[in-house]
């Protein structure tokens, strides 16, 4: 092929390493080979971000037959800048582009070859250049040079053999080998480069020539300072001085290689190659004057938790302002980079090293280290107990689990790693008192709004409370044990050591939450007592926080004491509001129970019947409240109407007279009927309150003064208090205030009282005890027997 490149100066530059032109069997030669070597280093330069700078690694072995004074010496123009253009600031290196080179060679034909104003030093350069080339290519199992050769020879163009060539690079880069343990490192050159030199070539990225011209700068060194023994000239001070530079800045570079390579993984593909030799080498001579004296196997591990931190620094972070959600947005952002990254270290990074850098465990405990620094530097801006809980649940589960270290995509790598997490000393317990602290905030919130939405919406417009099977009840009891439920449930979800100090923190708050609630309950709505609704609201308060503190009663065996203690607080609550009811029922009451056993009430029904509507109405509000509380409160206030209608008799405000007594008895014995028959109604427990009624309308009754005494037993036997001053009041309303009669009546009583008292076993039954007896002011009501006696004798 009788063509050329369009560029001859570039051409004279790569062929005239000899000092003369060469042949054109010889350019195609030389072509064949620089083809072969640009497209295998320009491929993963293609495909940086940072490619326009790139500068691929060359490594230039020596000829065993080169001679010292064929290397370039010391030359300011590597730092000074050189007219011409200089291979080794050509991007690539000194290749052109392989597009380029190839239409030039089949568009033009050959020109004649002028002399390059290159300095010659730099031609020689360059052919050493283009020898460590083809020992790259060997190294890194690119094709040959005589496969180049061959290739170069073929008849057809080089234009129609690119997309072949391109085709078996990427097959070969696609069977991914790991990179061998053991290596041959290449010679040594005799003579280093300059110090600029050097220092050029690492600027560069032309990392294994800088560190074999490196070494043997350092080699020179250990020579002379054996030569000179204890004396330390100046000469040799600075010496050290560079090396230690140029290493520092070596090590940098590498540093710098490495810390991108997991965001450009295909830019330092095969610079890492040079990183992981170097590397090895470096830790050979560790003991071996001129080097650094630290490790570079931790300055590798260094550049890699670099990487990371700047990966995760990277992720997206919003404010608080703007999205509620932000924590848990981030974090989800933050195991996304985790996982696509160390998937990229398994896939490609991993295979730039040998095995004994155990890159992708290296990577992982980077991550797991990094990570838990950043979540502790995000810790202070957490002030929510939704956003702690997702930050603890990351921690504790998702960050383990299949979504991030536990991915299908990371296994069968990750199967011999720890999926735990990296966390600063103490800080795990600190987020988790934190959470608890929290959880109480957060309740005492619930609470609060609890009692403003019972404002809002029942208090404030007087609204009635609603129904739930027919019971008065306020759906705030299910709002608290939702809220306490759902927190427990989080915290076992977290850790199942949490439960019990969140249930702990709960309690602690929900206690003092009656007390507040019956205090705001009284402030807004006291005004309505003793309207219906007051009693409507009070019976459903006491239902609420019953049915409440049977929830909170599920926590028993976990935290008995929290539990007891907010039970007592219930209690006492449901004491108060009962009693409530209770006086506003007996001062309801009151009027039409003093007008019992009075002249009017002989007559007239309208007191009694009044009583009887408020007892009526008392037992709706009861049916709307829930047991055990409608027995306890029915019974008490039937004992209350049984003792102030009874209570009556005792006061001596009346006295039947002309058979009256018969009238009243029957007038008893039926409205005691309606009562016992609405008490029942209302479940009362004491059943054993029935018989006063018809046991003293029966003594009232008698129309035979004798048969009285006949009658007692009854009334002794169930009310065993009844004692004698009860008698002479009952006495008293039946018209038998004196006489003989009289007399023997309360002596049978006291005999039936001492029979009694020694067979009866229900002492706990008090009625007549605690009734108040007006004293008879008649002075001949109760005569002593000498009296009965004397008016016998003088009758």
């Amino acid at each position: 092929m009788d063509k050329s490149s369009d560029n001859p100066e570039e051409d004279r530059v790569s062929l005239q390493s000899s000092g003369k032109m060469q042949a054109n069997g010889m350019v195609k030669e030389a072509l064949g080979v620089l083809q072969t070597f640009r497209l295998s280093i320009r491929r993963p330069a293609e495909k940086s971000p940072r490619s326009p700078k790139r500068k691929d690694s060359k490594v230039t072995p020596r000829a065993e037959s080169e001679s010292p004074s064929s290397l370039p010496p010391a030359s300011p123009s590597l730092s000074a800048g050189s007219p011409a253009a200089s291979p080794l600031k050509t991007r690539g290196g000194f290749f052109q582009k392989m597009d380029e080179d190839l239409a030039d060679m089949t568009q033009h034909k050959r020109k004649p070859l002028a002399r390059s104003k290159t300095d010659p030093n730099m031609s020689k350069l360059t052919d050493s250049l283009l020898k460590k080339g083809s020992s790259i290519r060997r190294s890194l199992r690119f094709p040959s040079k005589k496969e180049s050769d061959k290739a170069a020879r073929q008849e057809h163009p080089a234009a129609e053999a690119l997309p072949e060539m391109r085709e078996e690079k990427e097959t070969e880069m696609e069977e991914m080998e790991e990179l061998e343990e053991l290596y041959t490192l290449p010679e040594i050159p005799h003579t280093p480069l300059s110090v600029m030199q050097i220092n050029k070539l690492i600027e560069m990225e032309v990392l294994e020539e800088a560190h074999l011209n490196l070494l043997a700068m350092r080699l020179e060194f250990q020579k002379e300072q054996e030569q000179t023994g204890d004396d330390f000239p100046m000469e040799m001070a600075k010496k050290e001085k560079d090396l230690a530079l140029l290493y520092t800045d070596l090590r940098k570079k590498i540093c710098t290689i490495v810390c991108d390579s997991n965001s450009f993984p295909a830019r330092n593909k095969a610079l890492l190659v040079h990183v992981a030799r170097i590397i090895q080498e470096e830790e050979k001579r560790a003991e071996e004057p001129g080097g650094l004296p630290d490790s570079w196997m931790e300055a590798w591990k260094e550049a890699v938790s670099q990487g990371v931190q700047v990966k995760v620094n990277g992720v997206h972070l919003e404010r608080k302002e703007q999205n509620l959600s932000w924590l848990a947005v981030h974090l989800g952002l933050l195991g996304k980079t985790i996982v696509e990254d160390l998937e990229n270290v398994k896939r490609e990074l991993r295979w730039s090293y040998p095995p004994s850098f155990k890159v992708f465990s290296t990577y992982v405990k980077s991550y797991h280290r990094i990570v838990g620094q950043h979540l502790r530097k995000l810790e202070p801006q957490v002030t929510e107990l939704k956003d702690l809980y997702a930050l603890l649940d990351w921690i504790l589960n998702k960050y383990k689990s299949e979504k991030i270290m536990g991915s299908f995509s990371l296994q069968p790598d990750m199967a011999e790693e720890s999926a735990e997490m990296q966390l600063q000393e103490g800080f795990l317990k600190q987020l988790l008192e934190k959470y608890c602290c929290k959880v109480k905030e957060d309740m005492s919130a619930v609470l609060d709004r609890v009692i403003e939405l019972e404002h809002e919406t029942v208090w404030k417009d007087k609204t009635e409370p609603q129904r739930e099977d027919n019971l008065l009840l306020s759906p705030f009891h299910m709002d608290i044990w939702t809220a306490v439920q759902g927190k427990v449930d989080h915290s076992r979800k977290l850790d199942p050591d949490l439960v019990k100090k969140v249930i702990v923190s709960c309690l602690e708050e929900l206690k003092s939450f009656p007390r507040k609630f019956e205090t705001q309950f009284k402030c807004h709505c006291s005004a309505l007592q003793p309207q219906p609704l007051w009693t409507d609201y009070c019976v459903t308060y006491i239902n609420s926080f019953q049915a409440l503190q049977e929830h909170m009663a599920g926590y028993q065996d976990s935290c008995p004491h929290e539990v007891e203690g907010f039970k007592r607080e219930v209690k006492g609550l449901v004491v108060r509001l009962m009693e409530v009811l209770e006086e506003q029922f007996k001062e309801d009451v009151k009027p039409f129970l003093r007008r019992m056993m009075t002249r009017k009430w002989l007559t007239n029904d309208d007191d009694f019947k009044q009583l009887d509507g408020r007892i009526q109405r008392l037992s709706r509000h009861c049916d709307s409240m829930r047991p055990p509380h409608e027995k306890e409160f029915a019974s008490r206030l039937h004992y209350h109407v049984v003792k102030e209608y009874v209570g009556q008799l005792m006061k001596n405000n009346y006295s039947c007279k002309n058979q009256k007594h018969e009238k009243a008895a029957a007038k008893i014995n039926e409205q005691w009927n309606k009562l016992s028959n609405l008490f029942d109604d209302m479940k009362s427990n004491h059943e054993w309150l029935h018989h006063v009624g018809h046991d003293l309308s029966t003594i009232i009754g008698q129309s035979n003064k004798a048969d009285i005494k006949s009658h007692l037993q009854p009334l002794v036997e169930h009310y065993p208090d009844f004692s004698k001053r009860h008698l002479v009041a009952v006495l008293y309303f039946r018209g038998l205030h004196r006489g003989r009669e009289h007399h023997l009546i309360l002596q049978k009583l006291t005999a039936l009282r001492k029979e009694v008292g020694r067979t009866s076993t229900d002492r706990g039954r008090v009625l007549f005890g605690d009734m108040q007896v007006t004293a008879n002011t008649d002075c001949l009501s109760n005569p002593p027997a000498s009296c009965l006696g004397f008016l016998r004798t003088h009758s």
